[in-house]
């Protein structure tokens, strides 16, 4: 979660694909190059072990866009894809 959250921040798109579960990963991704990722709060996350096959994070994702504040809250499900972490889906309340 926090090496996609940095992604956005940098705007890497390459890598927030990469990143994303091939089920459910969009073909291209255009970021806004005028909103500003500041800070990631993680409020709670649920297995996502060295062990675990999946699971998930709740989090608020502080933004600027125009000079306005804003937050992004997500219920984030993640699971292994070949080995690794992958972004599967999110819900936001």
């Amino acid at each position: 979660m926090r090496s996609r959250f940095s992604a956005f921040a940098l705007g890497d798109a390459g890598y927030l694909l990469r990143s994303w579960h091939s089920s459910t990963r969009p073909a291209l991704l255009d970021l806004d190059p005028g909103q500003r990722w500041t800070r990631l709060e993680i409020v709670d996350t649920e297995r996502g072990g060295l062990l675990d096959s999946a699971g998930t994070v709740t989090f608020h994702a502080h933004y600027r866009d125009a000079g306005r504040p804003g937050t992004l809250t997500e219920h984030s499900r993640f699971v292994r894809e070949d080995g690794r972490w992958v972004y599967l889906d999110g819900d936001q309340p």
